[in-house]
């Protein structure tokens, strides 16, 4: 059996990724596991670690970190370096998340609409401040504003991930990452 390992920076992404994966991976095909950092530094200082000492040959990695407020580009090109440094960089695959995890809820207000159980949320989405969840710059302030704090950051990123449409793709990150999981799973394309 094939396996992916996606590597995250924080719980919450791990989380809701657990909960994301068993509807895109075939599961007499694949099977899965995230491992969580405690935050881009330790998942910097970590991951070398962990790839070289990854030895099963069907094993393929992805590499999930927020943007935040960096560059994007030069983010990619360290995490690249890393998987290089370990003889894993023809196995790995690197996606980034424009600004922060919760843009993708925010891509995506009817899946947080049916997980947090709040309704009129969707509605929003139309809104020109939800069309591209991308561009914010603090989406977790606005997620937890509009949720009216009921958006706890693990708990809700659990919950959230059972929701979330695999053909959503108002968050371009969401949709590059959804893309590359697929791309991963035909293992030629790596």
């Amino acid at each position: 059996m094939r396996s992916l390992v996606v590597f995250t920076e924080e719980v919450s992404a791990k989380v809701m990724l657990e909960s994301l994966l068993p509807r895109l991976l075939p599961q007499e095909k694949f099977s899965f596991v995230c491992v969580a950092f405690e935050g881009k530094q330790d998942l910097e200082k970590q991951l070398p670690i962990k790839l070289r000492g990854w030895r099963a040959p069907e094993t393929r990695f992805i590499i999930l970190r927020d943007q935040d407020n960096g560059d994007c580009k030069a983010i990619k090109k360290t995490l690249l370096g890393i998987c290089t440094g370990a003889r894993k960089s023809s196995r790995t695959l690197v996606r980034i998340v424009c600004r922060e995890l919760e843009s993708w809820y925010i891509g995506d207000l009817r899946a947080v609409e049916t997980a947090l159980e709040i309704d009129g949320l969707s509605i929003l989405q139309e809104k020109e401040k939800y069309r591209k969840p991308d561009r914010m710059k603090c989406p977790s302030k606005e997620l937890k504003r509009m949720t009216k704090n009921r958006y706890q950051k693990i708990s809700g990123s659990r919950l959230i991930g059972e929701h979330l449409s695999l053909d959503n793709s108002r968050s371009k990150s969401f949709h590059h990452f959804i893309s590359g999981v697929r791309m991963v799973m035909n293992w030629n394309a790596m």
